[in-house]
């Protein structure tokens, strides 16, 4: 089937899914729906399916219960290229080819202008340390990025997503070799560009997701919560528990709530 309006609403389905010769279930009902001009957000300790969730949307595995859509179509009905040309997908460790930062800038979208990189790497934070070298974008990138430190390597990775001018982004925990500084610019410019996308954030530190539209809490494969950050603090207790282990009450506004519990 042909996607008929190029939206990027994805809806999971009560979604189950147990990998080949498992005994259980690593994600069980899972059910929401991540809309254009949102950001939604997945957190949760780790190896609670967080990166298994995400990696169903380009069909890196498929679903074994319930259906995920994209604009309205089950995504096993849509040719995969199809798919995936809906989708700009930034792993947890970027991964970068041998040729020049250009090359790899242009990797999700042969036809790029000059001034389409440029832009996508002022917003991932890459254009100052890419102008200081030599050869700027064309300047040569080792098989696998070993030239480039980890946190120049995901912001480039970064900007190849934005590059790519996909429907939904998908960032998988790809912030956290980013300082907090980098990290807030790098959201705050990302922010302006991709208003009418669909973004899905999975994410260690409360403070990359403060803001996400909704967030999900995820817990043993289940979701355990879905709300803002404001609603969780209140009616989710694993929420509250990983936002007080990164951020003090008076960062996360919980000042009157924790003088009565110490009383």
């Amino acid at each position: 089937e042909k996607i008929k309006e190029h939206r990027g609403v994805i809806c999971f389905s009560h979604v189950n899914f147990r990998y080949p010769n498992a005994q259980e279930d690593v994600l069980s009902d899972i059910d929401f729906v991540a809309e254009p001009g949102k950001t939604t957000a997945i957190i949760g300790s780790t190896g609670c399916g967080k990166s298994t969730l995400v990696n169903l949307i380009p069909r890196l595995y498929d679903v074994t219960g319930g259906s995920i859509t994209m604009d309205g179509i089950d995504i096993r009905k849509l040719a995969m290229a199809e798919l995936r040309e809906e989708i700009g997908f930034v792993p947890q460790k970027g991964v970068l080819f041998s040729g020049t930062i250009a090359s790899n800038l242009r990797f999700g979208k042969d036809d790029a202008t000059d001034e389409q990189i440029r832009e996508a790497a002022e917003i991932a934070q890459a254009s100052d340390f890419i102008a200081e070298k030599k050869e700027g974008y064309d300047s040569a990138i080792a098989q696998g990025g070993s030239n480039v430190s980890g946190g120049q390597k995901q912001r480039l990775a970064i900007a190849r997503a934005i590059a790519k001018q996909p429907q939904v982004f998908i960032f998988d925990d790809s912030f956290s070799a980013l300082d907090l500084k980098t990290d807030a610019a790098l959201r705050r410019a990302l922010a302006k560009k991709v208003a009418d996308k669909t973004v899905i954030i999975v994410a260690q530190r409360i403070s990359t997701i403060l803001h996400a539209d909704q967030i999900l809490v995820l817990n043993d494969g289940r979701i355990v919560g879905k709300g803002t950050h404001e609603e969780l603090l209140r009616g989710c207790e694993t929420y509250r528990e990983i936002a007080r282990s990164q951020m003090s009450a008076k960062e996360l506004g919980m000042e009157e709530q924790e003088v009565s519990v110490n009383e």
